[in-house]
């Protein structure tokens, strides 16, 4: 890892708006008509405000290509009527928002990661009975954030605009305190250019801290060195994992002063810690290896499966 740099590169957005113009500014909503994929759409709606970007809604329309031409404008029709309802109510709940509709036919995973590929970033909901749901491997949704070349955000069934914020002074919810962390589960000493920019753009657009996790693995008893205490080769390990993270993120800290920074690390299983940090988060944020193939990889499938708060998956390295 090169410890010699003095800033970091530009985040994904930005080098993907240098690059392409403003034919990425927009954040995408892949919605099917359902409940959970309005609540998906409004956390789209929020985030497109949040970074001053259009929201684009996509609904799939069934690919047409075998049907009887008298049937052929049924499914398209549909579509056109839950992007239309689904424009209208995010139009009145958002006024301020600039939303455009888009209604591809054909397979629904091929059309969400062909959205995905002109986006800042990719929205989908839980528990759809068209194959958005449940985030369990096999699924749309997961299928798209394994595969997809832009960072991938899952929402959960029923998040409120109240989830992302801390209570009020009496306890309850509240859509004007402050923003709950955001929280970075980060994989050292692999490369995460892609994985820090998005995280740390997200906590600045929420003005809410971040919180960056890196969990160490504990090495075998038969790896510590002979005539060595395992307890001083352990507070080795920790010392070094700490310095390391450290240095990882010193350059990010300085591009972005004005983001508190939380640095944790820790010791055995990553997706115990990685549950535990997330738990009263706005957002989780973890990577997935673009090298690696079409997979999750091991962090992300367990934060899908059990995390409650929203969750970025983003390509990094």
């Amino acid at each position: 890892m090169n410890r010699h740099r003095t800033s970091p590169r530009p985040c994904p957005t930005t080098r993907t708006r240098l690059a392409a113009g403003d034919r990425t500014r927009t954040v995408t909503a892949g919605i099917d008509g359902t409940l959970a994929g309005m609540d998906a759409a409004d956390w789209a709606a929020r985030e497109a405000l949040r970074r001053g970007v259009p929201l684009r809604l996509l609904h799939v329309a069934a690919d047409q290509d075998h049907q009887p031409r008298i049937r052929r404008a049924g499914p398209a029709d549909r579509a056109r009527g839950v992007l239309d309802r689904a424009a209208i109510t995010l139009s009145y709940v958002h006024p301020a928002l600039r939303i455009h509709a888009q209604q591809p036919s054909g397979p629904t995973a091929a059309a969400l990661l062909a959205a995905a590929a002109d986006a800042e970033t990719l929205v989908l909901g839980s528990r759809s009975p068209a194959g958005f749901g449940g985030f369990l491997v096999g699924s749309v949704a997961s299928a798209v954030a394994a595969r997809a070349e832009r960072p991938v955000v899952l929402v959960r069934a029923g998040e409120c605009p109240e989830d992302a914020h801390v209570p009020d002074t009496d306890g309850g919810p509240s859509r004007s305190t402050p923003y709950r962390p955001v929280v970075l589960a980060l994989d050292l000493p692999l490369p995460a250019e892609e994985l820090l920019g998005y995280a740390f753009d997200a906590a600045a657009v929420r003005g809410a801290p971040l919180h960056v996790l890196h969990v160490w693995t504990v090495p075998p008893l038969d790896a510590c060195a002979p005539g060595r205490a395992v307890p001083d080769v352990l507070a080795e390990r920790a010392e070094d994992a700490r310095r390391e993270l450290a240095a990882e993120l010193l350059p990010w800290r300085r591009a972005y002063p004005a983001t508190k920074v939380v640095e944790r690390v820790r010791s055995g299983r990553t997706g115990h810690h990685v549950l535990k940090a997330a738990t009263g988060a706005s957002l989780l944020v973890v990577g997935r290896r673009a090298q690696a193939g079409p997979r999750l990889g091991r962090t992300a499938d367990s934060a899908v499966r059990h995390v409650a708060c929203p969750i970025a998956v983003v390509p990094h390295g």
